[in-house]
């Protein structure tokens, strides 16, 4: 028994070192990202930024792979079954926690099967229409929508988006009838707006900004706290007088959750 008991500590001691010997090499090949939505969002954008620094830092190539769909489980359920060798991660959102209350048969579980590594920021939805609508706040486009109860609608990149929730979460706070018209994509949805097909939508403010400044989409209000530094003049949602419609999204980092903790926490100091 005693022998048998220090050929266990004694394979266990080999297993760590070899851990510890895989982290301190990896990544030693090119790593995966999936990013569960279309290119162009926020949660696209900002990861392509990080990696490239983050290329320069780890010696290889970040390749982001956009896989959208079942609003961004898709992309989620492949980085879960994926090989927990530190070569495939994920980028997600504040979508990634809601999906088990949306979702009755989800392949995986957010907190059980990925290892959170680090997050990359938290931008507040900016609530847009057409600039000739005619809507100057809030709460003109409140007033219309209920003069004409489900005659509006709203677009966002997918079902359980955070785009999706934030628009749910102001137009259930306001009381308003519309009907939700999901798309592919962040872009697409922008454009459906400014082409006046979709009343109004929710889009991340990095998204939006050039399309406010440039006149072809009207800010009505942000759904954050507080004021953004780039929009001061447009009002929070709460400020526009609707206190139950605050949404603002965080993404970040995940990689499998049988992934070495060295590699994990390795990708966070260096991220």
């Amino acid at each position: 028994m005693k022998r048998r008991c220090l050929l266990l500590v004694s394979a266990l001691g080999v297993g760590l070192a070899a851990v510890e010997a895989v982290a301190e090499t990896w990544p030693t090949r090119p790593i995966k990202a999936i990013v569960p939505i279309a290119a162009g969002s926020v949660i696209d954008i900002v990861p392509r930024v990080v990696f490239e620094q983050l290329t320069t830092q780890l010696g290889q190539a970040i390749v982001v792979e956009n896989r959208p769909g079942a609003g961004q489980t898709m992309g989620a359920s492949a980085v879960a079954r994926s090989e927990p060798d530190g070569y495939t991660l994920l980028v997600n959102s504040s979508a990634h926690a809601i999906a088990p209350a949306l979702h009755a048969n989800l392949s995986y579980h957010p907190a059980r099967d990925f290892s959170a590594v680090v997050p990359l920021g938290i931008t507040p939805f900016v609530l847009v229409v057409r600039p000739d609508r005619g809507f100057r706040t809030v709460g003109d486009l409140v007033a219309a929508a209920n003069a004409r109860p489900g005659t509006f609608n709203f677009s966002s990149p997918g079902v359980g988006s955070a785009s999706h929730l934030s628009a749910e979460r102001f137009r259930l706070g306001a009381g308003v009838a519309a009907v939700h018209v999901p798309f592919k994509g962040g872009a697409e949805m922008m454009t459906e707006v400014i082409a006046g097909r979709i009343d109004f939508a929710f889009l991340a403010l990095g998204a939006a900004l050039p399309m406010i400044r440039d006149g072809k989409l009207a800010a009505l209000a942000v759904n954050s706290a507080t004021r953004s530094s780039a929009l001061p003049d447009v009002p929070t949602i709460r400020q526009a007088g609707f206190s139950d419609a605050e949404y603002p999204m965080w993404f970040g980092i995940f990689l499998p959750a049988r992934a070495p903790r060295e590699i994990v926490e390795k990708l966070h100091r260096e991220t």
